[in-house]
């Protein structure tokens, strides 16, 4: 995946914020819900969570991510900009740029049609990005 020095540097701001929260035990929480913003789809909630502005989610090329997590489990949500439906190898290619050292054997895959669900422990993030 190609990314822009934008996207690059988004990346870089989330997941430093991530790795500061886990190392002072905070909780990362989804954005509010804003009834405001126009949304692709309200089909799903999931497909639009991360479209309001935060300090735990970007984009990359038609991709968003955001991060949740509290406690000792992280959680990354994967969905399409345009609200259409993704494949599971898509979105690894987002959490690729994400966390390219991270090692997808210590992380779960929970499939969807229009979200994919990754889940892997804040020790293991910690650990295998050198912090």
């Amino acid at each position: 995946m190609i990314a822009t020095s934008e996207e690059l540097a988004r990346r870089n701001r989330v997941v430093g914020i991530v790795i500061k929260f886990i190392q002072e035990d905070r909780r990362i929480i989804l954005p509010a819900f804003d009834p405001a913003i126009s949304r692709p789809s309200d089909q799903f909630a999931l497909q639009s969570v991360g479209i309001e502005p935060n300090e735990f989610g970007g984009s990359v090329g038609p991709f968003r991510y955001q991060f949740e997590g509290e406690e000792d489990l992280l959680h990354l949500i994967v969905s399409r900009i345009d609200g259409e439906a993704l494949t599971p190898r898509e979105a690894q290619g987002v959490v690729h740029f994400l966390l390219p050292d991270f090692p997808s054997s210590l992380m779960w895959l929970k499939p969807g049609e229009f979200t994919q669900h990754f889940y892997f422990g804040h020790d293991e993030m910690l650990s295998n990005l050198g912090h």
